[in-house]
């Protein structure tokens, strides 16, 4: 009988065990890693076209010798951003969009927020066919829709007008004053529904137990809705009222293709038309960059001031 000897055993090196540090630096590389997209994005699109706007608002370019001489570009420092904070076109277009935002914003919110507590509430019938029949318009494109509105507002063609004239009223949805409402109900149209699918996903992750609790302690329908539902979606309230603001400041698609059948609006309504018609119509781009630059800073300082207050609100 012959015996054969084991094979020696190697010792194992010992791991050691990751320090802190290290696993500190490996999340850092890696929460590096999945923001780089993002912040590639945003210097492309953001950082860079601002400090083009910057450097655009500064400079000019002159032409001697009565515009036959060779275009070179001079410093005009502050010059542009003088010029169009004492245009009284800009100014009155900053009036416009503010009154514009003061009419849209409450109406869509409340309208939005409206809908989706009765869609949650059960009472309305077919609810998937009701979120997308009021969703459905949102997929329509900006300027269709305010192609849309234009042929409806439109005397002489539109429906709706000739509805009215049969029962003596007369309605001119492009006069001076209400051409605004106008536009502000192209974009009640276009962005309702979208709001609406936001409130009504927010109220569907409330837990149904704080609903039953309020019901028990004899809470109706209106009241449930309104200071039990209402307060438990103040985020997704504030970031809707966020967002919809923003846009609004944007105000261009709407009055540019509406200024061509009224008077009312002209080639400088809001801010940004005023941008348009600087760069494209005037030429001077160092105006438009100043009045864009300008514009921007109005934007998150108006921002700002909705987010302080909501959350003095919510401490409150």
């Amino acid at each position: 009988m012959t015996l054969t000897a084991s094979p020696p055993r190697i010792p194992k090196p010992a791991v050691k065990p990751e320090t802190k540090a290290t696993t500190r630096r490996r999340e850092k590389r890696a929460g590096a890693v999945l923001m780089a997209p993002f912040f590639a994005l945003f210097i492309i699109v953001f950082l860079v076209p601002l400090g083009t706007s910057l450097w655009l608002s500064l400079f000019s370019q002159d032409e001697p010798g009565l515009g036959f001489g060779p275009e070179h570009t001079v410093f005009i420092g502050l010059r542009s951003y003088a010029a169009v904070l004492t245009d009284p076109t800009f100014l009155n277009g900053l009036l416009v969009v503010l009154l514009y935002c003061a009419i849209y914003i409450p109406l869509m919110v409340v309208g939005a927020l409206a809908l989706a507590l009765l869609l949650d509430s059960g009472m309305a019938k077919l609810t998937r066919w009701a979120q997308l029949s009021l969703f459905l318009p949102h997929a329509v494109p900006g300027i269709i829709a305010a192609i849309i509105w234009l042929y409806l507002y439109t005397p002489g063609l539109s429906p709706i007008i000739d509805l009215f004239a049969q029962a003596d009223i007369t309605i001119n949805f492009l006069g001076l004053n209400a051409v605004l409402p106008s536009i502000v109900n192209i974009a009640l149209w276009s962005n309702l529904g979208y709001n609406m699918v936001i409130f009504y996903a927010a109220l569907k992750a409330i837990p149904t137990e704080v609903v039953e609790a309020s019901v028990v302690d004899g809470a109706g329908p209106v009241r449930t809705a309104v200071w039990v539902k209402t307060p438990m979606i103040r985020a997704s309230i504030v970031t809707v009222v966020m967002f919809t603001l923003v846009w609004s400041l944007q105000l261009f698609t709407e009055p540019v293709l509406l200024n061509q059948a009224t008077p009312a609006i002209n080639s400088r309504y809001s801010p940004n038309m005023y941008i348009f018609d600087a760069a494209f119509t005037r030429n001077n781009y160092s105006m438009s960059a100043a009045a864009a630059v300008i514009l921007l800073v109005f934007t998150i300082a108006l921002s700002y001031f909705v987010t302080r207050w909501t959350n003095r609100q919510e401490a409150s």
